[in-house]
């Protein structure tokens, strides 16, 4: 894992890891009054690629432990830990234990699919589609 994480952009470590295995990863939506909250159960020894937010926005650990690539730097967070997401910034994160993280997003919209489209770029090259369902399952 450790030359995985070693490379120097997030777009190389995406192209490395979609070689291996991808898993479907817990992930529970909820609305109220223009805000969006994604909730998503990270489990120990998984690593999620995020898209690029078009909206600055808020990033949560909840609980456990994450590891965050972005920007040829690395920084672990425990819970808790809240950070203002700013718009362009593409990132992973590696869960040093099972973790809890969570975005708060403005927006009207409740189709995931218009959502992400509205606070997120496009991204042919994810392995997972509108609300984090992996691409090889969304039509089965």
């Amino acid at each position: 894992m450790n030359e995985i994480v070693s490379l120097r952009t997030v777009e190389e470590l995406q192209r490395a890891v979609a070689a291996f295995p991808q898993v479907g990863i817990e992930t529970h939506h909820y609305f109220a009054d223009g805000m969006y909250c994604r909730v998503v159960h990270h489990r120990a020894g998984v690593l999620i690629v995020g898209r690029v937010h078009k909206k600055e926005h808020f990033f949560m650990v909840v609980s456990g432990s994450v590891l965050i690539i972005s920007d040829g730097k690395r920084s672990e967070l425990s819970a808790p830990a809240i950070l203002v997401s700013q718009p362009g910034v593409k990132r992973a994160a590696f869960a040093v234990e099972d973790s809890v993280v969570l975005t708060v997003h403005r927006t009207d919209k409740t189709d995931l699919a218009e959502l992400e489209a509205e606070v997120c770029e496009s991204d042919p090259t994810s392995a997972y589609g509108p609300g984090n369902v992996l691409k090889s399952l969304e039509y089965k």
